[in-house]
């Protein structure tokens, strides 16, 4: 099969279109053709970095969506023909091939209704957005959020998530995507480099703070997030953790989480590895019925891979970029 092969971690230049043996599923897997990937940061990020797992060439890409091609043993859930879609471990080769071998467990099968390339936006960032979102942020009782960069794929499909949890949303987004942030949803939109976060979020809750917040940049913002949070307040993030030292104790009275998706292959946790599956089955399920929109705003050809990664390495990407492989 044909595949982007990076020859050595470091740089992007280090991908190139050649030539690799064909894959071959094991026990529990399925030998998948893919017909398109989403690219995601934590792409490019990888093959900058590396990982002490892999050997090379390697095949980087997490996202992928397409058709089983054969099953192997013990799986008992697809069959040859089946469209999928599936975020994959990234200690194995990935997605950016002609051919991938997936763990079955996390797989989930794409509804009629739903292209390949709306199941390949859906996978990395709507099921991150989905976690802190729907899994562990407890919106009951809760009034509103605050979403950290809402025009990004996880930001995007947040906003979403959390109105159909009835919250009123404050989002972070550059001045230029306010009316993206808001067709989404977006009740508040704040633009972060021209006003001060914390002290618009005050003014639009009385001097409370947000209820929830939903970091997607980083530790530094987190740990301001901390100023902005309610009393009893939940915070998730996905880029490091707020440093806690500056709160004392009986007083916020926090609730911190972690949300780290492509942590539930690396647990070998079997629920964990399913919850990949559920949470991929039920945005496209809401996909279907139209209560949510894909974020797709660009579709490459497979030439232009390696051209969207530097792109999304700019970090002003607005939604998802998929690729057609």
């Amino acid at each position: 099969m044909k595949a982007w092969l990076l020859k050595e971690a470091g740089s992007l230049e280090n991908m190139e279109w050649g030539e690799i043996e064909d894959p071959k599923e094991g026990k529990g897997e399925l030998l998948v053709k893919v017909r398109a990937v989403a690219l995601n940061p934590v792409d490019y990020k990888v093959a900058l970095n590396g990982n002490p797992a892999w050997d090379y060439p390697h095949i980087v890409g997490v996202d992928l969506a397409g058709e089983v091609i054969s099953v192997g043993e013990g799986v008992g859930d697809f069959k040859a023909g089946d469209r999928v879609a599936v975020h994959t471990s990234l200690a194995k080769k990935g997605a950016f091939a002609e051919l991938a071998v997936v763990d079955a467990r996390a797989a989930g099968h794409i509804p009629d209704k739903v292209s390949f390339e709306d199941a390949a936006s859906i996978l990395c960032a709507g099921m991150t957005a989905f976690e802190a979102v729907v899994q562990k942020l407890n919106a009951t009782h809760k009034k509103n959020i605050l979403v950290h960069a809402g025009a990004g794929g996880v930001g995007g499909f947040a906003i979403q998530l959390a109105k159909m949890q009835g919250l009123k949303v404050f989002t972070t987004a550059s001045a230029s995507n306010h009316d993206w942030v808001k067709k989404l949803g977006a009740d508040v939109a704040i633009d972060y480099k021209e006003e001060n976060v914390s002290e618009r979020i005050m003014e639009e809750t009385n001097g409370r703070g947000a209820d929830l917040i939903f970091n997607t940049v980083g530790r530094e913002v987190a740990t301001e997030d901390l100023d902005r949070l309610a009393f009893s307040g939940q915070l998730a993030y996905i880029a490091g953790a707020p440093d806690l030292s500056g709160v004392k104790p009986f007083t916020l009275s926090p609730s911190i989480h972690e949300v780290a998706l492509g942590a539930a292959h690396l647990s070998g946790e079997e629920r964990a590895v399913k919850n990949l599956a559920f949470m991929a089955e039920e945005l496209m399920g809401m996909l279907q019925e139209g209560r949510l929109e894909s974020l797709v705003t660009k579709v490459l050809p497979r030439e232009e891979l390696v051209k969207g990664l530097e792109e999304l390495q700019g970090r002003h990407v607005k939604g998802k970029i998929i690729v057609k492989i």
